[in-house]
């Protein structure tokens, strides 16, 4: 190589643009993050008012970016799990959150699966309307990052019972509201057992993978432009969908 091929060369690699990150990724990292500083709260590894690590520390213990701390602490403060002391630092509750208060029963029979459809149905629509009302740019990656992750699995024609939920978490997220939070975190492991079940009767040749996305993305679009009642009607009808399709439109007599 003489030396213009190299000086060429060299101004072509300049001129190279930066790969932008991954759409979604920095809010998985949030996502990591609050998982393990919530954990580690809740096993007792930061017992109540204590002290937690600097943001310096906890950045090089989980191997992340300071905003990424900031991000995962404000989460945890938003569900009265930490507090700030001004100059002091960020120190772990004494009463906890309702997270850590909330627990349900687990599902032992297939009426607790549509007791919980039930309940669902209670909440989910409202927090669709009110995440339509309060989202935010950071609500509406993190609603986007579950719908992609759906999209991907659809396109492979599997059902992945965490994206479904992630989706489901992620628009009570929205509605800035930490009880509808705090109870779809309580019911996960019964909301799991649902979707697992649905998830199966949806694979075969008649394409229900592809119309539950749509579903979701349906969800997605009202929320993200805004359309409050067209975001409750839509989770509303995306759950009866599902109760129906697994219970092949045949509910159970939940009187006796």
């Amino acid at each position: 190589m003489n030396v213009d091929e190299a000086n060429s060369a060299s101004a072509n690699a300049q001129a190279a643009p930066v790969a932008k990150p991954e759409r979604g990724k920095a809010v998985k990292l949030v996502d990591r993050v609050f998982d393990q500083l919530l954990e580690r709260i809740r096993s007792g590894n930061y017992p109540p008012d204590s002290r937690l690590p600097g943001e310096h520390e906890l950045a090089a213990m989980l191997g992340v970016s300071r905003p990424v701390i900031r991000d995962a602490l404000a989460r945890l403060r938003d569900q009265g799990m930490v507090y700030a002391r001004q100059g002091a630092g960020t120190f772990v509750s004494a009463h906890g959150s309702p997270i850590a208060q909330l627990a349900y029963a687990p599902v032992k029979t297939i009426a607790d699966i549509q007791r919980c459809y039930e309940f669902r149905l209670t909440i989910e629509p409202a927090a669709a309307y009110f995440a339509a009302k309060r989202r935010d740019d950071a609500a509406i990656q993190k609603i986007a990052a579950a719908l992609a992750d759906l999209r991907e699995a659809t396109s492979h024609q599997l059902h992945r019972t965490d994206a479904d939920f992630n989706f489901h978490r992620s628009v009570t997220e929205a509605a800035n509201n930490h009880y509808y939070t705090a109870s779809m975190d309580a019911l996960k492991a019964h909301i799991a057992v649902g979707m697992h079940l649905h998830g199966l009767s949806l694979l075969g040749p008649r394409q229900g993978l592809e119309q539950v996305f749509q579903e979701h993305n349906a969800i997605y679009k009202a929320i993200a432009e805004g359309r409050a009642e067209d975001a409750r009607n839509l989770m509303q009808a995306h759950l009866e969908g599902s109760r129906d399709r697994l219970f092949e439109g045949r509910a159970l007599d939940l009187s006796f």
